[in-house]
């Protein structure tokens, strides 16, 4: 099929990420997210020629593919990828799949899909993975940490340029920004489980399987 550069477009206005959401139940969705709509921002480092109707685990593979060394890049869009494809599942606690899935669920499966790397199932057992990594060093791959207010933390994926995969209690799965004032506000702490370039070379193997 060939792809006309209006539908690339069009494509891309409908990926666009939201600088809000939600991670405990009980609080006001109006009162915090006075942001722009989701539709209102590109995606962070979103290819210009990338088709997110193509699978989500090729798309990053065929760009990388044939590097000796794997770029961090290319985590990113892997995770963009992952976002493409769980995008608009609605939160649900205790959730593990499409139907509806929670926080750390969420990062679970997009883990494990992406880079073969297993997680605990719960944010408080995630929190304590990997190595302890301070907000102004974060790369893509990194998971990022909330304490809302409510019974349970909150846990996402950075993706880079200030922004998170997560999936939201108000507004399920999507990407929000760091520096919104809810979640600038209850930002906890962020931990590496692997190295970029390590996440990388495990995309790339994936894909070659």
């Amino acid at each position: 099929m060939v792809v006309t550069s209006s539908c690339r477009a069009l494509s891309v206005v409908l990926s666009l990420a939201l600088l809000a959401g939600c991670a405990s139940a009980s609080r006001d969705v109006a009162s915090r997210d006075a942001e722009e709509p989701y539709f209102a921002r590109q995606l962070p480092g979103l290819p210009g020629g990338w088709d997110p109707m193509m699978s989500p685990v090729d798309n990053p593979i065929l760009e990388a593919r044939g590097l000796g060394n794997p770029p961090p890049a290319l985590v990113q869009q892997a995770l963009l990828a992952q976002h493409e494809r769980w995008v608009g599942t609605p939160y649900r606690l205790g959730g593990t799949g499409f139907k509806g899935v929670d926080c750390s669920a969420l990062v679970q499966n997009v883990f494990s899909e992406t880079f073969r790397v297993s997680l605990p199932r719960s944010t408080g057992e995630q929190v304590h993975q990997g190595q302890p990594v301070a907000r102004g060093e974060l790369v893509p791959g990194d998971l990022v940490f909330f304490r809302p207010p409510g019974r349970y933390d909150h846990v996402g994926i950075y993706l880079g340029e200030g922004r998170f995969l997560h999936a939201s209690t108000s507004r399920g799965v999507m990407i929000s920004h760091l520096d919104n004032r809810y979640w600038q506000r209850h930002y906890w702490q962020a931990r590496r489980t692997l190295e970029p370039t390590n996440l990388a070379q495990r995309v790339l193997a994936v894909g070659q399987s």
